[in-house]
Formats: structure tokens, sequence, C-alpha cells
């Protein structure tokens, strides 16, 4: 004889979307969406990642900003003794490749699947009367404390930059030099940017939260997720491909801070993320409505839910590498010769007034300069396009009643994400030694190594 079935087992087989318990109104989604709240908060590891969030960044920046040795193989990070920006820059770009998606797998990956591991589900049912609002105040709540830790980076990032080095002037990827008020309205915009690829690595969480229920593999998904889109930066990728990987946005930030900025790859990275999000959620939603919540040995981690979940977003891939390609004028890897050349003698020749100012010499412009930047890869034995490190370009520029041009020599580092580290290999008095003897002492040479960035979408152009 089968017995009745209980009041826990009604209610959350009634609780369905459809309809609630004859006579019990569900909770509103504001309130289960603070209980949610206080849920996560509660926690010791969210409060401790708020702490270090909202700390470990200024302490950094300050830290790194009185050292005599500074991480100049990252972007910004030769410029930290010269601005309190360029801190907020450094922490970005670790948190792009690191933090974030660490940060969205210990709170959106584990926001469903800590109600298995503690068997819950029955009693949240009963208290909410409503499958659709338990997954908006989960799905909010863990976006609410994702933003609080995005902006303990940013804030904290920014203080302690300004207050260990102040509020200078920061030198973009083509030399040109940001007022202050510029690169603080640059710095925050970036880290604004950066909110999109977080978004869809906690979508991605929420999605592996609710297929893998208690398995850790539900928690570790977004971090293995934005590793293998590191990997895959490093993979000489045609540039659809790249930007139609949802963390893109991460880098694309880099195109804020040249003259004119570089928007192109960055606002198909936000967009491709945010449809990310979009699609993501929506299948941890649809897939979370389906689940069997009166059995408990189903955890909602069979092999019908994995394959729900990760064909359609292998679908989704396919679509934007196609829409991109079709979409974007680059071929290929979006880096070629005439394509360098025009980013390294731009950024010359900002750097260059720059070191004449230093040296107090007569102020020239751009176009008295002339500089021009012939370059070849492998010593020309290679088709010169593509990342690499094998890059060599000569500089030359022209002095107003000088007939003889100048000539310097970089070795160029260049990323696949069109990224470049020009180092100077000569002349001594040019680009040869990391200082300069200014009037008023040693200052660091802005010729002697710099940064650069090649936009990928920009059209080839002959000469």
């Amino acid at each position: 004889m089968t017995a009745p079935p209980t009041t826990v087992d009604t209610a959350a087989t009634a609780a369905d979307d459809g309809g609630t318990a004859v006579g019990v109104r569900p909770v509103s989604v504001a309130r289960a969406y603070r209980f949610e709240l206080v849920k996560l908060v509660s926690q010791w590891r969210v409060r401790l990642l708020v702490l270090v969030c909202w700390i470990a960044p200024a302490l950094f920046v300050a830290a790194v900003s009185e050292q005599s040795t500074l991480p100049s193989d990252t972007l910004f990070g030769r410029w930290m003794h010269a601005t309190g920006w360029a801190g907020p820059l450094v922490v970005l770009g670790f948190a792009g490749s690191w933090a974030l998606p660490l940060l969205t797998s210990l709170v959106a990956g584990d926001v469903f699947a800590a109600e298995d591991r503690l068997g819950t589900w029955r009693h949240l049912l009963v208290a909410v009367r409503s499958h659709r609002r338990i997954f908006a105040a989960k799905a909010l709540a863990s976006l609410t404390v994702i933003l609080l830790l995005v902006v303990g980076l940013t804030a904290s990032g920014v203080v302690g930059g300004l207050a260990a080095v102040g509020n200078h002037p920061l030198v973009g990827l083509d030399g040109h030099l940001l007022s202050p008020s510029s690169a603080a309205g640059n710095v925050l915009l970036a880290w604004t940017c950066a909110l999109a690829p977080t978004l869809a690595l906690a979508a991605i969480g929420l999605l592996g939260s609710v297929v893998l229920g208690r398995s850790p593999m539900g928690l570790l998904l977004p971090a293995l997720v934005a590793l293998a889109m590191q990997l895959a930066q490093l993979l000489p990728l045609p540039v659809a491909v790249r930007l139609a990987l949802p963390g893109y946005a991460f880098i694309a930030w880099n195109g804020l801070f040249t003259s004119p900025a570089q928007v192109g790859p960055l606002l198909i990275g936000i967009a491709v993320s945010l449809v990310w999000a979009v699609a993501a959620t929506a299948l941890a939603y649809l897939l979370f409505l389906r689940r069997d919540f009166t059995n408990l040995t189903n955890d909602g981690s069979g092999r019908r839910a994995i394959t729900a979940g990760l064909l359609p977003l292998a679908g989704l891939l396919a679509v934007t590498v196609a829409v991109v390609a079709v979409a974007t004028p680059s071929t290929g890897s979006g880096i070629d010769r005439n394509k360098l050349q025009r980013s390294v003698a731009t950024a010359f020749g900002h750097l260059y007034r720059m070191q004449t100012e230093q040296l107090n010499r007569p102020a020239v412009t751009e176009a008295q300069l002339r500089v021009t930047a012939a370059c070849d890869k492998s010593d020309g034995h290679v088709a010169a396009k593509g990342a690499g490190n094998d890059w060599r370009c000569v500089v030359t520029w022209h002095l107003p009643g000088v007939q003889a041009p100048g000539t310097a020599v970089y070795q160029l580092d260049v990323t696949s994400d069109g990224r470049f580290v020009a180092d100077g290999d000569g002349p001594k008095e040019v680009n040869g030694y990391f200082l300069v003897r200014s009037p008023t002492g040693d200052a660091p040479n802005p010729l002697w190594q710099f940064d650069g960035n090649v936009e990928l979408l920009h059209a080839t152009s002959k000469g």
C-alpha cells in the first residue's frame, strides 16, 4: 500500500513554475532575494573575499609603486612610478586573467550546489513555493556579491595608486599623454567594460551549479572556462575566433588607451560576453525548472542535463564565430607589417616628444619629426605577419634644421591579441639605457622600452 504524500512532497510538487499549492501564495522575489543575500554574506568565505578585494589591491599597488623594480612585463606596469592611474590598470590585467574567474567560481558556481550538499532543497521549496522565484533570488544575490567584489577591486586599486603616487598624467599605449581627468575616465570605463565578461563567467557558473549539482566541477567551471580562453588566446587563431570568445573583453579594454580609441574589438567583445551571459543564464533557468526535486537522489548531474547545457553553448560559439567573421574586415591573425609599422611610428613620435621635453631640448611636433618605421620578421625569412618575438623595426625621424635623419632599432615581441613590447636596441643616447640625464636629475627614458597596440580589425593599407 502506497503511503499518502506528505505536506512537504505536496508543496514541493505544487510549487512548480506554473502555480502554487491551493490557498498558498509564493514568497516575493524581494524577500527571497534578501534571504539568499544574507545566506551568501554570512559565509566566511564570501566575507573573506569581500575583505581581500577591498584591501589587497590598494596594498599591492602602494607597495609596488614604492619599489625600485617595476613589473615592466605587465601592461602599464612600467608607469607605476609616474602616475597613480597605472596601478588600477595593472590590477585589472591580473583580475581579468585570474581574480575575476576565481571569484565568479566561488560565488555563482556554488549558489545552487550548496543546497545539494546540505540537502535543503525541499525546505527551501516549501518556504518560497516557486521555482522561478528561487532561481531569480539566487541569481540576483550572486550578481550582487560579484558586483560588490568588482567595485572593491576598482576602488581599492585607484585609492592605492593615487595615495602612493598621485594624480598625474598617464602615457597611453600609443605614447600619447592622457590628462589626469581623461585617465580617470578611461580607467573607470575599462573596469566597467570588464563587467561584461565577468557576467558571462558568472552565468556559466550558475549553469554549472545547476547542472553538476554537488560535484566540485560545477564550482570550478568558470575558472576552467577562463583558463581555456586564455590558452586559446595564445594560439594563432583567426581574428574572428579570437573575438568570438566571451572573455575577449578582458583584453580589448587596451584599445581605450590609444588615440583614436580602438573600440571595435572592445564593442564586439562586450556584445559577445552579454550574449553568452544571457544564453547561459537562460539554460540554467530552463534546466532548473525541469529538475525533479521530489527525488532526493537526483542532484541535476545526469548525462541529459550535461548534454542540454554544453551542446547549446558549443552551438552558440559556432554562431558567434560565423557572425564575427562576416561582420569584421580582417582575416587571419589581423597583424601585418603595415599595421605594426604605423603603430610603432605613432608611439615613437609621441614618446620622442616626451623625451625632448625631459632633456629640455627645443620642442618639435609629430609633423616635423615625420617618423616612419620599417619592420620585418625573422630577418625577412618568413612572411611579415602574425604574432611572435622575432619582429625587428628600424625607426627613422627628422629634426628641423638637421639634414641627416635619426634612426633607432627596436626588437619587438608581438602577442596574438595585437599588443607589442618594443625593446630599444640602440643607439644608446636614444633608447639604449633606461634612464636619461635630465636637468632635474635622472628620469625614466620613455624610448627605452614601450608598449603598443595593433588594431586587429583595422583594414590594412599599402605603404
